[in-house]
């Protein structure tokens, strides 16, 4: 992929969102923890940026910003993070027993 490549990039108005496999068929969003341990659904605004920050077998759906927040609000969730430099899914810093900056946590 190259980053000046049009078909790298999401429409406007939509992000790519992560999911796993939900209850009885189709899928649910991931969420995902900030550094200060809230709780937050992330979007991508590139299938490059997903998979630097997720891997390449991450399955994600699109959808706009207002689709994404009516999703995930009645589970308590108001933070939206677009496009993390990085998702760590091995949990807190063996050494200071907290995230490292920057990173979003798998919830």
């Amino acid at each position: 992929m190259n980053a000046d490549d049009p078909s790298d990039r999401v429409p406007a108005g939509l992000y790519l969102v992560p999911v796993r496999p939900g209850p009885v068929s189709g899928v649910t969003a991931r969420l995902f923890r900030t550094p200060r341990g809230e709780r937050t659904a992330v979007g991508f605004t590139s299938e490059r940026g997903l998979v630097a920050a997720l891997g390449p077998w991450q399955r994600c759906v699109r959808l706009s910003e207002p689709a994404l927040r009516a999703l995930v609000a009645p589970l308590g969730v108001h933070t939206l993070t677009i496009d993390p430099p990085l998702v760590a899914g091995a949990g807190p810093d063996q050494y200071a027993g907290r995230p490292a900056r920057g990173t979003l946590l798998a919830a």
